[in-house]
């Protein structure tokens, strides 16, 4: 049986509340410190509405989150985003992307993606017969 691609999006937080793990599937998440955000981050340093993920599609059928700065209405957050390293105010999410929100406040993006594994429950009738001369003598 043909196996087709499956992805795991998940979003680790680390903030004042110490580290939480999201698994992502919905189509967008508000993140901040509102605690009406999808994804609430713990920290006086963040914006009530940081940022938003946005999940878009693929050609290949697949999908993957782009991460903008504050809500999608343009307005962004006060300290803006920080992806590996750099200011940016959209950026589209790659395995491992480290987002920094502000001082100890941080998230780490993974998509992990494998092959689905087709399931069968085993048949009750397959069975294997092992003859007593089929067992070697321990003393050979």
């Amino acid at each position: 049986m043909p196996s087709e691609p499956h992805q795991n999006h998940l979003l680790i937080i680390e903030d004042d509340k110490g580290r939480r793990e999201f698994v992502l599937d919905g189509p967008v998440y508000s993140i901040g410190r509102d605690p009406k955000c999808d994804v609430r981050l713990v920290s006086q340093f963040v914006s009530r509405r940081h940022a938003t993920l946005v999940q878009l599609l693929n050609d290949n059928g697949t999908y993957y989150y782009r991460i903008v700065d504050g809500n999608l209405k343009g307005r962004t957050s006060a300290n803006g985003l920080m992806i590996n390293g750099r200011k940016l105010q959209a950026h589209d999410l790659q395995n491992e992307d480290e987002v920094v929100f502000g001082p100890q406040v941080r998230a780490i993006y993974y998509s992990l993606k494998r092959d689905a594994i087709m399931t069968v429950p085993p048949d009750e009738f397959d069975i294997t017969l092992i003859s007593p001369n089929m067992i070697g003598d321990p003393e050979d």
